[in-house]
């Protein structure tokens, strides 16, 4: 056995690839870094002598990083990428792949787990590490020992468990922005060696990061509190058990989405060589808002209201005369918005976990791992987060320029706000058998049942839609909503819902053959039963009646999966300690439904596929310089089939499946070349293929085609083009307004329905009024762009980080610890087509922190500032739909913060 191997030490601080916290001993020339103890292949075992590339993180070590909570991961691992989604959710981004698809009945490529169970839906991204043993992130497909298998990779928080000995902490934390966090433990010994109760709690409150310039207060502040209590039972050596209940709460402001960006479009002057005259005929050829670079300073302009789903009604009932926003212009920064009313947050959630581990034999561990989850979110925002300039006109509908709304109360301007909500119940019991047998075979089985029960809403709610409704357009008896929260059978307002139902069930497991002392084999397999139900609700805006009914959809998906590969430990004259490891992995993520509203858009079928893909890793873990130096690399080729991306068309999300090939190269180390000094890095390369297929763009449907003419589509759905020539000629007979005998008046109206299809050539005067003269509309939806050659998106090129620290030694037991950490990202982008709308700048982050510590009295206090340099990143962005005039959502980070914290230890 190596020096370095025998002076490993279990929990210590740690940092990506190992622990960081140094030992110096005596007759050593250089400190010792000590390892970190994971569960990655569940069993303890140092993070070095697991062969899969894998980052682990103590408490310690989270804090000492400013890792408060799962979007700072991403500053410590290597391609990895991190945002917040337009739908309450987030993108957890592993080497290219993670969540990218908007469906109720999609899985994430990244899974979340807490305690090794499984979370569909989960407050990792929202609550605040605390408490925790270590956090693992496991690169890669995962299946073959994980209860849910996940493409992209898995994410494993382990909370702390009792010990027998009485311990307690509290720390507290102020900071700017009024922030102040609190989260305490105490560990309390019942039975000696039998049980013990641990109990622990986290709070944080602090202002917003941005101001609502309309009300006049803050927003996107934070109010959330979390505890857990774990209660351990060990009645005999054989018997080990642990009972943990966990709840989550917040009630904010916190901002769902960021700020709208569009360059508006304010519709052509002409079509081919005929002027388009009549202001409502521009805006119906008008797409919103034009393609253009997120950094572009006209960006924050504002969309063309007059050719969105709740403008056009507006304009045809008479309460608005045109584009409600003309000559808005919003405000620089990025962190204001405009809304008529705060946002609401709210979330909640219950985890109850019951873990038995129960020795057969000597060589014989079963153990059985339950879990229960409830979850639910609720919010209210801003629709567009930008207020008019133009108010209602006085109408009957309007009386004194007001109009009242069930749902958004009495406003004389336009307005639109969203609802994202959801309740969900999972349940997951998972059973594993695990040998440690002294021969050279031994194997860790297991199969898991998964139930989930989840009711997702999503609403859109216009003051001008309602409107619409009381005055009957585009038809009579559409029956308003009158609760808020909507009731959910109001045709008024957009509604997209679908409570979903999943049964999984899967046997996995491996099996380890010690084929030398340094010589390991593993092989893998995974059958994975996926039954998925979806009660799919149809979209019956501005339709006659109440309610609808859902459209049942069901599929199935089975799958057999698995990973083959060996680690060996040669001895080197050169390391202490090496590991090198090659495996080959399949991985499987099943696929899922497109919503019933989607039938008919082209090329969307009514389910997506799976996604598959066949991973090939090869990786080394060296330690170096007496156990001073660790340096780990990761090479890395995916083969996809399937990855599944989405894309919003026809007011609602739907799911392609696209092939793809990506390579990277991993880099970790820590180095401590001298007592007290140490230094970490690491370093991502990712290099994304989409290997086929095509798409039509909704941001750029002609490609510039001057042949074709973009129609708008907002009150049938989608956009679409037309040749140029007979668009030309509707709008030659809407500048003259002339009847012809048997046709009706020619009028801007004539453009609201032609992306309906029915004025194509061959149609009659039943659908089409031009007919007899000889007028048709041949719409199509665009021109499909060929995605050969395009990155995935999320998916920078290189992702880089470093940290330094160096701690002074005093008298009496004190010590001073001054750290900085420097992370970067490289460009990406937000889509699949990555067009120059869709680029996401690079961006960098600096955390800076001095910690003085006494380890005998249990005392730190520290004084930190994370995001040093205030910089405005955007994560993310999403675009909209056409209705709504294709405007994109942003994300931003933190932006700087900083505070000073006090520690105790009992």
């Amino acid at each position: 056995m190596s020096q370095s191997s025998r002076l490993r030490r279990l929990l210590a601080m740690g940092v990506s690839a190992a622990a960081m916290t140094a030992v110096a001993g005596p007759a050593l020339a250089q400190s010792v870094i000590e390892e970190l103890v994971v569960t990655a292949q569940k069993r303890e075992e140092a993070l070095q002598d697991v062969p899969i590339a894998v980052s682990a993180f103590s408490q310690d070590s989270l804090e000492a990083q400013k890792i408060d909570g799962g979007p700072n991961l991403q500053t410590a691992i290597p391609n990895v990428t991190f945002s917040k989604t337009n739908f309450t959710g987030a993108n957890f981004q592993i080497r290219g792949v993670g969540s990218k698809v908007v469906s109720g009945a999609s899985d994430s490529g990244v899974g979340v787990h807490l305690n090794n169970a499984p979370l569909t839906a989960n407050r990792l991204f929202e609550a605040e590490f605390y408490d925790v043993e270590r956090v693992e992130v496991l690169r890669g497909p995962q299946g073959t020992l994980y209860g849910r298998n996940a493409t992209g990779g898995v994410v494993n928080v382990i909370t702390a468990k009792p010990v027998d000995i009485f311990e307690a902490s509290v720390r507290g934390e102020i900071g700017n922005y009024n922030t102040r966090k609190v989260r305490g433990m105490v560990n309390l010994p019942i039975v000696q060696d039998k049980m013990a109760l641990r109990v622990a709690g986290s709070l944080l409150k602090r202002d917003g990061f941005g101001e609502n310039l309309t009300t006049g207060n803050d927003v996107d502040d934070r109010d959330l509190w979390a505890a857990r209590a774990t209660l351990s039972f060990n009645p005999t050596e054989g018997i080990r058990s642990w009972l943990s209940y966990e709840h989550f709460d917040e009630d904010d402001k916190r901002a769902r989405v960021g700020k709208q960006l569009c360059v508006k479009d304010n519709g052509p002057t002409s079509v081919g060589p005929v002027p388009v005259s009549n202001p409502f005929a521009r805006a119906l050829l008008s797409q919103g808002c034009k393609s253009a670079p997120m950094g572009d300073p006209s960006s924050l302009g504002t969309v063309n209201g007059a050719a969105t789903l709740a403008g056009i009604p507006s304009i045809v009932t008479g309460i608005l005369s045109g584009d409600p926003y003309a000559g808005k212009v919003q405000n620089s920064d990025l962190r204001k918005i405009e809304s008529f009313q705060d946002p609401q947050y709210r979330a909640k959630s219950d985890v109850w976990m019951f873990n038995l581990e129960l020795d057969i034999t000597e060589s014989l561990t079963l153990t059985s791992l339950t879990s229960f989850n409830k979850d639910s979110y609720f919010t209210f925002q801003d629709y567009n987060r930008i207020t008019p300039v133009a108010n209602f006109n006085p109408t009957p509908l309007t009386p004194g320029g007001f109009f009242t709304d069930p749902q958004l109360g009495r406003l004389n301007q336009l307005a639109t706000f969203d609802i994202s909500s959801s309740d969900s119940e999972q349940f997951s019991q998972e059973i594993r058998l695990q040998s440690n047998f002294e021969g050279p075979l031994n194997f860790n089985i297991g199969a898991i049942h998964l139930k989930l029960d989840q009711d997702t809403n999503y609403y859109v709610m216009s003051n001008g839609l309602t409107a619409a409704a009381v005055a009957g357009f585009p038809a009579p008896g559409v029956y308003v909503d009158p609760s808020f929260p909507p009731a959910g059978d109001g045709h008024n307002y957009y509604r997209s819902a679908g409570p979903y139902f999943l049964d999984a069930t899967a046997a996995f497991g491996e099996v380890y053959w010690q084929v030398m002392e340094n010589f390991k084999v593993t092989g893998g397999l995974r059958y994975t039963s996926d039954e998925k139900r979806v009660d799919s609700l149809p979209n019956v805006l501005l339709s006659p009646g109440r309610g609808g009914r859902p459209t049942i959809q069901r599929v199935h998906f089975k799958e057999t999966t698995g990973r083959l590969g060996f680690d060996w430990k040669p001895d080197l004259s050169f390391t202490d300690d090496t590991l090198l490891y090659a495996f080959y992995s399949k991985g499987y993520k099943a696929g899922g439904f497109n919503p019933a509203s989607a039938a008919g858009i082209a090329g969307i079928e009514t389910t997506f596929a799976p996604e598959f893909v066949n991973a090939y890793e090869i990786g080394v873990k060296n330690t170096l310089l007496g156990g001073s130096l660790i340096l780990n690399a990761t090479g890395f080729y995916y083969d996809y089939q399937g990855y599944q991306i989405s894309k919003i068309a026809a007011r609602t999300s739907v799911n392609e499946n696209i092939d793809a090939k990506i390579k990277g190269v991993e880099l970790e180390s820590i180095w401590e070349p001298v007592r007290n000094l140490r230094f970490n890095a690491t370093f991502g390369y990712l290099d994304t293929e989409i290997t086929g297929g095509s798409s039509v763009d909704t941001l750029n449907r002609t490609q510039g085609n001057p042949a074709l003419t973009l129609i708008n589509g907002a009150l049938v759905g989608a956009n679409c083009v037309a040749p140029t020539a007979q668009v030309a000629a509707v709008v030659s007979l809407i500048n003259n307004g002339f009847p012809a005998a048997g046709v009706p008046p020619v009028n801007p109206a004539y453009l609201i329905n032609a992306c309906g299809g029915g004025y194509r050539t061959g149609s009659t005067a039943a659908t089409n009024p031009l007919a007899p003269l000889g007028i048709f509309l041949d719409t199509t939806d665009g021109v499909p762009v060929s995605l050969d050659g395009k990155e995935l998106p999320n998916s920078p090129k290189t992702t880089f980080s470093i940290g330094a620290q160096y701690t002074w030694e005093f008298g009496g037991a004190w010590e001073a610890t001054l750290r900085g950490d420097y992370y970067r990202q490289d460009d990406s982008f937000a889509r699949i087509y990555n067009t120059a709308a869709d680029a996401l700048p690079s961006w960098e982050n600096a955390n800076l922190s001095l910690r003085l510590s006494n380890n005998e009295m249990g005392l730190d206090v520290e004084a930190f500032v994370k995001n040093l340099t205030n910089e405005e990143a955007i994560t993310d962005a999403y675009l909209t739909d056409d209705s709504s005039g294709l405007f994109r959502n942003i994300f931003l980070n933190e932006p700087r913060t900083y505070g000073v914290s006090v520690s105790k230890r009992f």
